[in-house]
């Protein structure tokens, strides 16, 4: 396959002319590159020149002069370059580093693979109906495993196909216990380098080969009378998990959201709550990272089993490998990795995201790992000779402020996925500007023209990365990022977006 590689910088800033005077004819030269290079984008000089005082000038203000800003456009239609800004310095990608992820497990995976959770049994069914052994939940990496997100996959409905299953196979009783299994992944569920800050919150709860509840409970909080009080916890779901918690949260200004972080290793029971909830909220539910999941999966369904007329006569057990002589009860399959590209490129999922990748790390290297998953990745990237110079990439979500991309090189890697038989289902993926997901907020007031996207927010990092179809038919691949800005993150969120309006009326 061709290597798309994009190596002219293309930016009227790159051509600026030094302060001292020139020759005329150095000037007739400067005047006839530049007229070749709005010739060779098959765009006005206008437009491109438009877009890159707007580029330069955003990256002068205060707020963003001391960090960095790259820009790069390319017309897929027309298989050219059209312009670039900092193209090749490397630079954090947040969750943009998603459409590496999704885009791979497509190539690899297929549209329909499902992840595959296997119940199985070991032991002797008396003609009582009692299982004379244990009963095996053998995780298969599922990221929706006991998903509040749809009916089918909540943990009542889980727990009840698997009972059900059970009683098929005729047992009533078990004079054992429920083990589980999760050596599909290591046991190393959070990237080192993710902020402790983030590690204890619902989107740095790490992966598993046996996830549950999406790997986060719900905290459920009551604020004060007034603002300073100190605020209660008063439930979680799933109920009867196994969390200490510790309450330091307070109550903040109404209408004022989600303030609560939480802090915890994935090992302990112990979850500290520090912020605000909004005053005059009751039951104010906030997400945060489950402690053990693998283990709170099986002590929960053993508590259902009990509570549901199945007794279970000791405590579930973590088991590392597999013993011989299991015999299926039901291998329990999730929804297509079609639906999960799109849930975690549309919602910016990072747990969807992590499973995807270790995912690809176990199919290729048989064990789910962080740098199994690296080497699967660029291993696509360099079968489709995308050059990945300037890139690192260690985790599948973004959330590592290690991982390093060029826009250059997403704006090549966006090409080659559309050369791709599974272009179609991968650009559904992405959110739609002013419509869906995390860009609903992003708007493209050009007529004609729409804009499917995937955006990056970590702290000091902003980025936007995705397709614009054009007004005149022409598809582009852009890519904009933002590292080490110094305003708010909205704030940069409605600088990129203008650089994104100008080029959605470049054509």
């Amino acid at each position: 396959m061709k290597q798309y590689r994009f190596k002219h910088h293309l930016s009227l800033h790159s051509l600026a002319l030094p302060c001292t005077p020139l020759s005329s004819s150095l000037l007739i030269f400067f005047s006839f590159f530049i007229f070749q290079f709005s010739i060779f984008n098959s765009v006005s000089a206008q437009p491109v020149s438009e877009l890159e005082r707007l580029v330069v000038n955003t990256h002068r203000e205060s707020a963003m002069q001391h960090g960095m800003l790259a820009v790069s456009v390319y017309n897929i239609t027309q298989n050219k370059p059209v312009y670039n800004y900092n193209s090749q310095f490397s630079m954090a990608p947040g969750s943009v580093n998603k459409i590496l992820t999704t885009g791979v497990g497509f190539a690899r995976l297929g549209r329909d693979f499902r992840f595959t959770t296997r119940l199985r049994i070991r032991g002797t069914v008396d003609r009582d109906g009692v299982l004379h052994g244990d009963v095996y939940i053998i995780g298969g990496g599922d990221p929706l495993l006991g998903s509040f997100r749809y009916r089918q996959t909540s943990v009542d409905s889980l727990f009840e196909g698997w009972m059900m299953a059970l009683k098929r196979k005729g047992i009533h009783r078990i004079d054992g216990r429920v083990c589980y299994h999760q050596g599909i992944f290591d046991e190393v569920p959070l990237h080192d380098s993710w902020p402790w800050g983030d590690v204890g919150n619902y989107y740095g709860a790490g992966v598993y080969g046996l996830s549950f509840h999406e790997n986060l409970y719900i905290a459920h909080f009551d604020p004060g009378a007034k603002v300073g009080d100190s605020a209660v916890a008063v439930r979680t779901v799933p109920k009867n998990i196994d969390v200490k918690e510790v309450c330091e949260v307070t109550t903040g200004p109404a209408k004022s959201g989600d303030q609560v972080i939480a802090y915890g290793s994935p090992t302990t029971t112990e979850r500290i709550y520090r912020g605000t909830v909004p005053l005059g909220e009751k039951d104010f539910a906030v997400r945060i990272a489950l402690p053990n999941p693998a283990k709170q999966c099986a002590d929960l369904f053993s508590l259902y089993l009990r509570t549901h007329g199945i007794s279970v006569s000791s405590n579930s057990m973590k088991i590392d490998a597999q013993p011989d002589s299991l015999r299926t009860v039901l291998d329990y399959y999730s929804t297509d990795y079609n639906t999960i590209a799109q849930y975690t490129n549309i919602t910016s999922n990072n747990i969807y995201a992590e499973a995807i990748f270790k995912y690809l790390g176990y199919a290729k290297y048989g064990k789910g790992t962080f740098a199994n998953g690296t080497k699967a990745v660029m291993e696509w990237l360099k079968e489709k000779k995308i050059d990945t110079d300037g890139v690192r990439i260690v985790d599948g979500s973004g959330l590592s402020p290690l991982d390093r991309v060029t826009t250059d090189f997403l704006c090549r890697y966006l090409t080659a996925l559309s050369r791709e038989p599974f272009f179609d289902d991968f650009y559904h993926t992405l959110a739609v500007a002013g419509e869906s997901g995390t860009a609903k907020k992003i708007k493209i007031p050009v007529e004609g023209v729409s804009v499917h996207l995937k955006t990056g927010t970590i702290s000091g990092v902003k980025a936007l990365a995705g397709y614009v179809d054009a007004a005149n038919g022409d598809r582009l691949a852009f890519a904009i990022i933002s590292n080490g800005h110094t305003c708010r993150s909205s704030v940069v969120t409605e600088k990129l977006t203008k650089i994104l309006q100008k080029i959605a009326s470049l054509y």
